[in-house]
C-alpha cells in the first residue's frame, strides 16, 4: 500500500493489490474519519497500525462513497468506528455486496474470513456533515459510477474524494450515464486544491479541470460509438473493435485493467440505450 500526504492531516491510501483503489484519512485531535477502507486485509491493517498505533487516534467513523466491495470490505475490521453512506449504499451492500464478495471469497483465499458489514447511518437526499476538530466534512450525492455515490469534500483545505465517479477511465456498467456527466461537470465549480479520485493517482488544483474534461471527452466519444453501432447490422461486433485508444485513453491505464473497463462500457451503454443482452 501507499501512503501519501494531501494536506495538513489529510491521508491517501492506495491499493498496491487491485487497481489503484483508494482511501482516505482525515485524522482529529483526537480520532480518526476513513472515507473508505480498501478490501484486501493486510492492507487494510496497515491503514488500521497507521492510524491508531502510529498517530494514536482511532477510527471512529467510516464514510462509504459506495457500496462496491474494493472500496467497504474493510469496514469489519473498524467495529467500533461507526460507517455512514447513502441509504441505497447499505440496501446494494447487504445484497450485491454479499453476492460479490461470496463470489471473491472462491476465487481469493485472502478474502475468505472478511465479512460485509453495513453502514449504520445513513441519509437519502442532500448532504450530511461531519466535523473531524476544526474541519467539516461535507458529504454530497456524487451519482453516476453507481446509483449510492456520494463524495466527500474536506471544506476548509478543498479536497474532495470523489469515489468511482472520477476515475482515470470512467466506468459505467453499474451506473447511469448522465447522472455521471451531472457529476462530473460540479466538479470543477468546487475550486478544488486536490482531488482524489476513487482509483489511481490524485489530482492537483491546476489539473481537476483538464482531467475531468477528459473524462467528459471519454464519454461523448463512447456515446459516438454507441450510437454508430446502433445503425449497423452487428451492433456488438462494431463495438468490439472500438478500442480504448479510439476513445482517447490509455490501455495501460490502472494497471492494465483501463482496456476491460472500457469495453464494459461500451456493452453497458448500449444496453442502456437500446436494451437487448
Amino acid at each position: 500500500m501507499i501512503r501519501e500526504r494531501v494536506s495538513e492531516n489529510v491521508y491517501l491510501f492506495t491499493s498496491e493489490v487491485y487497481a489503484q483503489v483508494n482511501a482516505g484519512a482525515i485524522v482529529g485531535p483526537e480520532y480518526t474519519v476513513l472515507i473508505d477502507t480498501l478490501a484486501f486485509p493486510d492492507e487494510v491493517q496497515e491503514i488500521k497500525r497507521f492510524t491508531d498505533d502510529r498517530l494514536g487516534r482511532p477510527v471512529r467513523f467510516i464514510i462509504n462513497t459506495h457500496y462496491h466491495t474494493d472500496h467497504t470490505l474493510g469496514n469489519s475490521f473498524f467495529p467500533r468506528a461507526t460507517i455512514i453512506s447513502h441509504a441505497s449504499c447499505r440496501h446494494y451492500l447487504d445484497t450485491k455486496g454479499r453476492k460479490a464478495l461470496q463470489d471473491s471469497q472462491e476465487l481469493t483465499r485472502e478474502l475468505r474470513d472478511v465479512r460485509v458489514r453495513l453502514p449504520d447511518v445513513t441519509f437519502e437526499s442532500g448532504s450530511a456533515t461531519v466535523r473531524v476538530g476544526k474541519r467539516t466534512l461535507q458529504i454530497m450525492p456524487l451519482p453516476g459510477h453507481s446509483a449510492d455515490g456520494v463524495g466527500v469534500l474536506v471544506v476548509e483545505d478543498r479536497v474532495l474524494f470523489s469515489g468511482d465517479v472520477m476515475m482515470p477511465v470512467p466506468y459505467l456498467a453499474d451506473g447511469d450515464y448522465d447522472q455521471m456527466i451531472a457529476s462530473l461537470k460540479s466538479i470543477p465549480r468546487m475550486k478544488l486544491e486536490n482531488l482524489v479520485q476513487g482509483h489511481g493517482e490524485s489530482i492537483l488544483r491546476g489539473e481537476v479541470g483538464t482531467a475531468v474534461k477528459a473524462n467528459l471527452s471519454y464519454l461523448a466519444a463512447v456515446r459516438r460509438h454507441v450510437m454508430t453501432a446502433s445503425r449497423r447490422s452487428d451492433p456488438l461486433g462494431y463495438l468490439g473493435k472500438i478500442g480504448i485508444e479510439d476513445c482517447g485513453k490509455s490501455r495501460i491505464l490502472m494497471n492494465g485493467l483501463a482496456e476491460d473497463l472500457h469495453e464494459l462500457n461500451l456493452i453497458a451503454l448500449y444496453q442502456m440505450q437500446f436494451g437487448g443482452e
